[in-house]
């Protein structure tokens, strides 16, 4: 990250900004989000916290309200926010179960259309392990000319390869993954969720997976040596690491009112940072049933994230977690990083250090794009009022 001086030479005619010692840090990247779920905390709210209520209330409303008009609000209102914080890519979870496929994909096309030039709008299919379990399942549990037209510059065909050796789910759903996306060679990932690294077929994978396999891991209940273990396998596979430090933090754990929390824990950041790991830390859920909190900014995020996972030791290469990690991983044109003869899209913070910085996370910032600065104020929640009948 930089800082500003006023001593700078300014080129004549080009826009100048004192921060008075302020920090300049480039645009952010999202690689972990779930936009189609968002902002709908207001009508499923989810009292107990646990994961398996927000489950069932996350289903109750994908069934009974999921349109592709209410999908697109939401979505829009979550980027809009994203975009005033600073984020210039945004990577999506989208529910594909059943016939919601079939009605969210249209809608992520289009918003990624309305976006370009502003956010990198990605998305993920997102389906439960048994969708992959059948022997004659098709490989994902949403038409895949739907998907296809969804993305550029996919064909309505798509050829998928299933191994008849592999036996488990979880193999299928790694393998069907590749298949999909590597021939064509494109941006949209398929990448595993999970909470624990069990034997995934690592080896497989290799280093010309393209776009690389992310994984959103759970390591810290692992004991030392088979944490190591998987590390080295992950590492020399080359798949990428996202941490949902926030999310996590807020489900873990619950049992019954009025009990303090015990088990507290985040994936094993710094370990898997040492030994060449590529980490990022993500928003994940933001108002809805999973966490009731959170605004896709990636500086709460960050924030959050040194907090929790003590980051601060030291902490300046931390900063590339939200920034040139995920925005190398999701491979659009933002690079997530600051340098002469790039785009002018920037951030400039009045904080002159990181404690300043992290103390008032939601401080003073000027966000820059295309050398413009952003205007547009945070969209008021009760935009969303119509969304609740």
């Amino acid at each position: 990250m930089g800082r500003a001086s006023a001593g700078d030479d300014v080129a004549a005619g080009l826009p100048a900004f004192d921060l008075d010692g302020g920090m300049i840090w480039p645009v952010c990247a999202d690689l972990h989000t779930h936009l189609d779920k968002g902002q709908t905390w207001f009508r499923v709210p989810n009292p107990s916290g646990r994961w398996q209520d927000a489950l069932a209330l996350v289903a109750r409303d994908r069934e009974t309200r999921w349109s592709a008009e209410d999908v697109a609000a939401r979505m829009d209102f979550s980027l809009r926010c994203a975009f005033v914080y600073g984020t210039a890519a945004v990577r999506t979870h989208i529910d594909s179960m059943g016939a919601q496929g079939e009605i969210s994909w249209p809608v992520v096309a289009r918003m990624r259309d309305r976006w370009t030039g502003r956010i990198a709008l990605q998305g993920v299919s997102l389906a439960m392990l048994d969708s992959y379990a059948s022997e004659e399942a098709s490989g994902l549990p949403i038409s895949l000319p739907t998907m296809a037209a969804s993305w550029e510059p996919l064909s309505s065909t798509i050829w998928i390869r299933v191994r008849r050796s592999i036996a488990s789910s979880l193999w299928r759903l790694t393998a069907t993954s590749i298949s999909i996306f590597t021939p064509m060679r494109q941006t949209i990932p398929t990448p595993t969720h999970l909470k624990r690294l069990p034997k995934l077929p690592f080896a497989s994978l290799g280093r010309d997976v393209s776009p690389p396999v992310t994984v959103a891991a759970l390591l810290a209940c692992r004991p030392p040596d088979a944490a190591e273990r998987t590390i080295a396998r992950v590492a020399a596979a080359g798949v990428a690491v996202v941490s949902l430090p926030m999310c996590n933090m807020y489900l873990q754990d619950r049992t019954e009112p009025g009990r303090t929390p015990r088990w507290r824990g985040v994936t094993l950041l710094h370990e898997l940072s040492a030994a060449g790991v590529p980490v990022a830390v993500g928003s994940d859920n933001t108002r809805d049933p999973f966490y009731a909190y959170g605004d896709l900014d990636p500086i709460e995020v960050f924030a959050q994230a040194v907090r929790i996972a003590q980051l601060d030791s030291p902490l300046g290469g931390w900063a590339r977690a939200i920034t040139a990690t995920p925005a190398g991983i999701m491979k659009t044109n933002v690079s997530g990083l600051l340098g002469q003869g790039r785009n002018a899209d920037l951030i400039l913070f009045r904080a002159r250090s990181w404690s300043e910085l992290l103390s008032r996370p939601s401080g003073p910032r000027l966000v820059i794009r295309g050398g413009r600065p952003v205007t547009d104020p945070l969209p008021d929640y009760r935009e969303l009022d119509t969304l609740r009948r």
